[in-house]
């Protein structure tokens, strides 16, 4: 019943509004009309030619004038064209009117009066303007609907085009570290291909989809750890932490792999005895704390961080709109990013 109604909103808004003019109608010319006992018959009919001249008017003005209108912008045009039919076909529904009732006593004559003439000429220009008001609601919503596609579809693009940035930054950096162990003839070169192959894995076909369970992203963010280890020779204090519940949590893929990126970048080198890296990631019941503290490389002010930081802040403000918290604490041996986020299910 509920996609009936959303497929066919405008007629059911259509068919109620007559349905409730209809019994309004009726109610009225059957007890308040003419001081007479009430004749059904005549009333039905009489609010059965109501409803029907009515919505002659109605949507002859729904369908030819108005979209005419909107056209051409032509507003003297439009009256034109609108008030002479307009006036035929409540002179011809006044006529129907007075033969319905012309056998019954006094109502002749005040049928014929110029208060009933002009009340029924107002009532059918107000019938005619408000179902042509509907129209132009109608209108609205529908290009607001369109607007709001154009923008979801843009939106989407943007996220993906967001998304494919991730891969080359990635790959630069840990081809760089591959050319490194290569270089140094390190005897762990396997067992990084090896990781960048299972990482790469995740990132062509996990990371397509909308969500991704958060264990696989942890999972993500050891395997590129464990590469950066390889590289520093385990020379660098880095602490990888987890805490809380992880089942069936889902997060949207690569969100955070940006802010260790960024720390191993700008963070630690082989040459800084007092580097460092801690990462915290908590998960208490839908909110999600992922913390990145980093040690600060002498004369290093992370001025080439800014695209990387700015790329996951956009795909965080457009996954995440209105549900998450991102704060930077950058101080003169530090630097340190907290990420607060609501999980939506």
């Amino acid at each position: 019943m509920q996609p009936f109604i959303q497929r066919n909103r405008v007629l059911v808004v259509h068919l109620s509004f007559w349905c409730v003019y209809f019994s309004f109608f009726f109610y009225q010319i059957t007890f308040n009309r003419y001081g007479q006992e009430p004749d059904y018959r005549k009333a039905f009919l009489d609010a059965i030619t109501q409803i029907l001249f009515m919505a002659i008017a109605s949507y002859l003005n729904y369908f030819y004038w108005i979209p005419r209108f909107l056209k051409h912008k032509h507003i003297g045009k439009y009256l034109l064209e609108f008030f002479i039919p307009f006036l035929v076909i409540v002179f011809v529904h006044l006529k129907v009117k007075q033969l319905i009732y012309v056998d019954l006593n006094g109502s002749k004559h005040f049928l014929h009066t110029t208060k009933f003439i002009l009340q029924h000429f107002a009532i059918s220009l107000f019938i005619v303007i408000f179902v042509g008001m509907l129209k132009f609601a109608e209108d609205w919503f529908e290009l607001e609907a369109k607007r709001k596609q154009i923008e979801n579809e843009k939106l989407t693009a943007e996220l993906t085009f967001l998304k494919a940035q991730i891969n080359p930054h990635f790959l630069f950096n840990t081809l760089n570290n591959l050319y490194y162990l290569a270089f140094t003839n390190s005897p762990n070169t396997t067992e990084v291909i090896a990781k960048l192959s299972q990482m790469m894995r995740y990132m062509i076909y996990d990371s397509n989809n909308q969500k991704v369970l958060l264990s696989k992203e942890i999972e993500y963010i050891e395997n590129y750890i464990s590469l950066e280890k390889l590289r520093l020779n385990n020379e660098v204090p880095i602490n990888f932490t987890v805490a809380g519940s992880l089942n069936q949590v889902e997060i949207v893929p690569l969100i955070l792999i940006t802010f260790l990126e960024n720390a191993f970048k700008h963070g630690v080198s082989n040459n800084s005895t007092d580097a460092f890296i801690f990462v915290k990631l908590s998960v208490d019941k839908n909110r999600l704390v992922y913390t990145v503290e980093n040690s600060k490389l002498p004369k290093n002010d992370h001025e080439k961080s800014g695209i990387g930081l700015q790329n996951v802040g956009r795909r965080l403000a457009l996954s995440y709109p209105d549900k998450y918290v991102l704060e930077v604490e950058n101080t003169y041996q530090s630097y340190k990013v907290s990420l607060s986020l609501e999980l939506t299910k």
